[in-house]
């Protein structure tokens, strides 16, 4: 059998490029972060953009006016969630003591001969998580200026960008870019618009829920699973762990409340993720679990929290555009959870 030797060659350019493009995001990482970013809330934006300057409303003064809504909410968001953080960080210390009673007792009542805090700092190694996880978030308010100023120039094109397709094909060729480019900024306006609210949702009712069995700091958990719910599976896991042990430390010996906390917060996560996501996004989003997993590790170790916050979008966005190009339709088709796919062939 011979060897093809150029569809070698071209395998391992494609994976020498996929190596230079990953040095060159983790290089870039404080200009190509913000400019993403910038990107993603420019599909949010773009109906309030286009809504003003239908009513004869400047294209400037529009954007000028969205950015500065859009900077209040930020400023009012980050002020929320450090004053939250630092609630829960001065009060780390007395949970701290009690959850170190609460092993100390049940290792002595049940005659464990191991001490699962033995070796291990929980204190320090917490206290270095809540430091690393503060200036994540100061890092991110330090390239909103940025994010601010890429976002601004990336709305004051968008009106524009038809009459530039227009002008630059011919009128057939401008019509099917137009129809592909279109149907592509809805579908992913569509998603981060949906994923949004359920995102929003799960959070206010996580923090309702606590807020009704007495879990101390609720609303910091519901805030927690508001962003955390932006990473499928994962991020679920992650935003349920702190509640449940804060109730089991807090209402000790009694074990109910715990329990309760446990089997509320994985109903709602549950009844959002599995249930509600689907129907009302559609399985034409759905994305492969391996391809979730890849994504999620990728751009976590690319960007670290942000990055592992925005994978998922990205990975969406990335199916998106490959089914509307019909070369790389292949590529959104592997991309799929394929459960439309074995519907259709059943049938």
């Amino acid at each position: 059998m011979e060897i093809d030797k150029s569809k070698i060659t071209f395998i391992f350019l494609g994976i020498l490029v996929l190596i230079a493009v990953g040095v060159v995001l983790k290089a870039t990482q404080s200009v190509i972060l913000p400019l993403l970013i910038a990107w993603l809330l420019s599909f949010l934006i773009g109906p309030a953009i286009n809504f003003m300057t239908a009513r004869k409303i400047p294209t400037t003064l529009a954007v000028i006016i969205i950015l500065i809504i859009l900077v209040g909410i930020f400023y009012l968001s980050f002020t929320f969630l450090y004053a939250r953080f630092a609630a829960f960080a001065d009060a780390y210390p007395k949970y701290h003591a009690r959850f170190t009673d609460l092993i100390t007792l049940v290792t002595s009542r049940w005659n464990l001969e191991f001490d699962p805090l033995a070796g291990i700092n929980w204190g320090q190694n917490i206290g270095r998580f809540l430091a690393s996880l503060s200036r994540s978030i100061f890092v991110f308010i330090s390239q909103l200026v940025l994010v601010i100023i890429f976002l601004f120039f990336i709305l004051l094109g968008k009106p524009f960008f038809r009459y530039k397709i227009l002008k630059s094909f011919s009128a057939e060729n401008a019509d099917q870019i137009s129809e592909i480019t279109f149907s592509i900024t809805g579908q992913i306006r569509r998603y981060l618009s949906l994923q949004f609210l359920i995102s929003s949702t799960t959070g206010v009712l996580v923090w309702l829920v606590l807020e009704f069995i007495g879990v101390d700091f609720a609303v910091t958990w519901g805030a927690l699973a508001f962003f955390l719910n932006f990473i499928p599976t994962v991020g679920s896991i992650v935003a349920s762990i702190p509640p449940v042990l804060l109730a089991l430390v807090q209402y000790y010996p009694s074990l109910w409340p715990a329990i309760i906390t446990l089997f509320a917060v994985t109903t709602i996560q549950m009844g959002m993720g599995n249930a509600l996501a689907p129907k009302v996004m559609g399985d034409q989003l759905n994305l492969s679990p391996v391809v979730v997993l890849l994504s999620l590790l990728f751009w976590g170790w690319l960007w670290g929290i942000v990055g592992a916050l925005i994978s998922i979008p990205i990975a969406a966005a990335i199916k998106i555009v490959c089914e509307n190009i019909k070369t790389l339709h292949p590529i959104s088709v592997m991309m799929g959870s394929g459960k439309t796919y074995r519907r259709e062939f059943q049938d």
